[in-house]
């Protein structure tokens, strides 16, 4: 059979939507500069799909240090991968000042989140240990963990109960194995906005050997007095061995690290094969993340003016009866029940007449029968942002309940 025949027989739980949904419903085109507020086909839209959260990915500050590291060194230096020729002091001071924000002893930079997340997991086990994870798991943990030749075991999310059966199974393996146990967990959920369960997972460590592996993407800048991570939030930052942040949302960049100590980080920096064979991370991005990241530590105010609109967004969704799950951070789901076709109607309801721009997220991303609309509040957007916003979602959810939608799919690609 030739290959390329399941592009017509199996196209994909998503991509069976593309000749209907492509350039709309996935992959939109939202241009001008990033705001709260963008053009979407030729009209402005209040957009809460970015994450963005501390605004910084348009702050004039951000900007110019990222202009001034292009003019400087262009976007080419420095050639080679870190191992090889790729090393300079600023990438050196970047991880050393990333360690020191998240109260770790080193830290190694990634040169992106997704590629680093898989690596870190390559690289920290073999086929004598034993991985036990959350079943909420983004898709760079999963995707990891396919590269591992040992055994793996699912609890139910944030289920303690089911945890520490499973880390019961895993320790009778790895006492005939010879190996450990990695327990991987997120910090907040990116879907749901609902935080892992650190404090109660770092409290069996008591009970089990096993290290701790934390994917604090959505966390690192938004949660903890600091803006720390989840990890300060719960006030077991020292008990996490490995912390794992990306650049790609607080930071408003490309990139992402790992932090722990430092005999640990060192072995990752001589064993990660994604770093050891991939070109460095150019000079403008690392002289970009060290703004950004002095922002982090002397700017809270950007922290402030987030945490504002999430607690008016969310407040006032949930006070209209929108159903927004267990979130307790930035992201804020609204969770409808339907079908495909509904969740199309809605989302082109919200863009054509009211024209707000969010995530819509269907099965196999969430549960069949459940639609999800994610929004990301960032210190970008305005009260007068959140009021509009929740009076349309409070007409929306009138719609739904008064079944006022068709019930046939929405077409809305574009060319």
């Amino acid at each position: 059979m030739d290959i390329f025949n399941k592009i017509k027989t199996a196209p994909g739980a998503l991509g069976k939507y593309m000749a209907k949904a492509h350039g709309y419903f996935a992959f939109p085109k939202l241009e001008g500069p990033i705001s709260n507020k963008m053009m979407f086909l030729g009209k402005e839209h209040l957009v809460w799909s970015l994450n963005n959260y501390l605004g910084l990915a348009g702050h004039p500050d951000v900007i110019k240090a990222d202009a001034d590291a292009a003019a400087k060194w262009g976007m080419a230096y420095p050639m080679g991968a870190r191992m090889m020729s790729g090393q300079t002091k600023y990438h050196e001071q970047l991880e050393q000042e990333l360690a020191d924000f998240v109260g770790k002893e080193a830290s190694y930079l990634l040169n992106y989140g997704y590629q680093g997340m898989v690596s870190i997991i390559n690289t920290m086990v073999d086929r004598r240990d034993v991985i036990v994870y959350d079943s909420d798991a983004h898709a760079c943990i999963i995707d990891g963990m396919r590269l591992h030749f040992g055994k793996r075991f699912v609890y139910p999310h944030n289920d303690m109960n089911n945890l520490d059966k499973e880390l019961q199974r895993a320790t009778k393996i790895v006492e005939k194995t010879g190996g450990g146990i990695l327990v991987i967990t997120e910090g907040v959920y990116g879907m749901a906005g609902d935080l892992g369960k650190l404090d109660e997972i770092v409290e069996m460590k008591k009970k089990y050997n096993f290290r701790i592996l934390v994917d604090d993407a959505h966390g690192f800048g938004t949660m903890g007095e600091n803006g720390a991570g989840t990890g300060e939030h719960f006030g077991v930052q020292d008990e996490i061995d490995l912390y794992f942040g990306t650049f790609a949302k607080s930071m408003a960049g490309i990139g992402g690290f790992v932090a722990g100590d430092k005999k640990v980080i060192n072995f990752l920096m001589y064993n990660m094969r994604s770093q050891i064979y991939a070109k460095s991370l150019p000079m403008p991005m690392v002289m970009g993340a060290l703004k950004r990241l002095d922002m982090l530590r002397n700017e809270p105010q950007h922290k402030e003016k987030l945490w504002t609109i999430v607690k008016a967004l969310q407040g006032g969704l949930r006070k209209a009866g929108l159903d927004l799950g267990d979130t307790e951070s930035p992201v804020t789901p609204v969770f409808l029940h339907g079908e495909t076709p509904l969740a199309m109607h809605v989302t082109v309801d919200l863009r054509e007449n009211y024209s707000i721009f969010c995530s819509i997220v269907i099965y196999p991303v969430v549960p069949k029968g459940v639609i999800m609309l994610r929004l990301i509040p960032t210190a970008m957007h305005t009260l007068e942002d959140v009021e509009y916003t929740i009076k349309a979602f409070t007409e929306i959810k009138a719609k739904v309940d008064n079944h006022e939608y068709p019930e046939e799919e929405a077409s809305m690609a574009v060319d």
